[in-house]
């Protein structure tokens, strides 16, 4: 089942790709039913928030009618930043699956251990690795063709 949610997140992922968006992609799952996907959409709206882990949780919020989503598993391509882990625990997510890790931002596992940090009112179940080669490789992808075009 993880599996088959992060595919729908690659998907996304891959919509950010074509808009020349950092290719990240998220989805939210209540009752193993889909109630929210995005994908970075920075560059779009010019907004430094417009992760898509932010974006998908706030149409998951619009879904269920409720700020608390209890009970709620996002899948995302990219392992979350400290702005979106914050956003996660202050959501009440009950899980989070991400696919490849991130080394220089990362706040799940690599930088920063912000969902299990037992300062905090709530914690967050994380599965890592879900599919992590092609969510890894879209990101090489992306930045490889931004080093040719000579952008940052």
């Amino acid at each position: 089942m993880h599996e088959h949610f992060m595919r729908i997140a690659l998907e996304e992922a891959e919509l950010a790709l074509q808009e020349e968006e950092v290719p990240v992609g998220a989805v939210i799952v209540h009752d193993r039913r889909l109630i929210a996907r995005a994908h970075n959409q920075r560059e779009r709206l010019r907004d430094p928030t417009a992760h898509a882990e932010m974006i998908a949780i706030t149409q998951a919020a619009g879904s269920l009618g409720s700020w608390r989503l209890d009970g709620c598993t996002l899948y995302v391509t990219l392992e979350p930043c400290p702005m979106c882990a914050g956003a996660i625990v202050q959501a009440r997510l009950a899980t989070l699956v991400y696919g490849a890790s991130d080394p220089k931002a990362g706040a799940v596992d690599s930088l920063f251990r912000l969902l299990d940090d037992p300062r905090l009112n709530h914690r967050v179940e994380t599965i890592s690795g879900v599919l992590a080669a092609g969510c890894g490789e879209i990101l090489s992808r992306f930045f490889q063709q931004q080093r040719r075009l000579g952008k940052k």
